[in-house]
């Protein structure tokens, strides 16, 4: 059972920094907070890098990490609420570029979710792990992977349902 050095993890980062960008933002929904997320992440694997072992996947616990975060982030955050506007503005028929509005519309409706339903859907349908290596990263039985899923599904499409259908007139 060898050991991890500095090398291992400069070549980690340069092969997977990217799909790892792109779960941090799917996580946090902004951009610059993904990368200070990731870059936090990637800061606390280092310090931990040496007694992991070499011949495992390394990926996973820093997906860990940055499940964390966001879940810590969250809490920190809770106090913040959404400021409603009196008045909603107008919907807008659908455009020639609806399905880069739908792509939108689902990413902020992804953001509005909990921090472990969101995690749940980013690992199982963008991560495209099983069931059993998202409870796994996460922590928990495949169970609560199901149930959150399944809750988290069930309220994307209720919200697109809602928020998309003028959209289709």
């Amino acid at each position: 059972m060898g050991r991890r050095d500095d090398e291992s993890f400069v070549e980690f980062v340069a092969a997977r920094g990217n799909a790892l960008l792109r779960t941090a933002a799917l996580l946090c929904g902004a951009g610059q907070d993904a990368e200070d997320m990731l870059q936090t992440a990637l800061e606390k694997a280092y310090r931990h890098w040496g007694r992991l072992d070499a011949d495992t996947d390394p990926e996973p616990y820093v997906r860990r990490i940055l499940v964390n975060q966001m879940i810590s982030r969250a809490r920190r955050w809770k106090v913040l609420r959404e400021i409603h506007m009196a008045r909603l503005p107008e919907t807008p028929v659908m455009s020639p570029h609806h399905s880069v509005e739908l792509r939108g519309a689902l990413m902020d409706e992804l953001r509005k979710l909990g921090p472990r339903q969101r995690a749940v859907l980013v690992l199982r349908f963008w991560e495209d792990l099983s069931e059993a290596e998202t409870a796994r990263v996460l922590g928990c039985s495949v169970g609560t992977v199901k149930s959150q899923a399944s809750r988290g599904l069930a309220r994307l499409r209720e919200r697109l349902d809602t928020n998309l259908a003028p959209m289709g007139g």
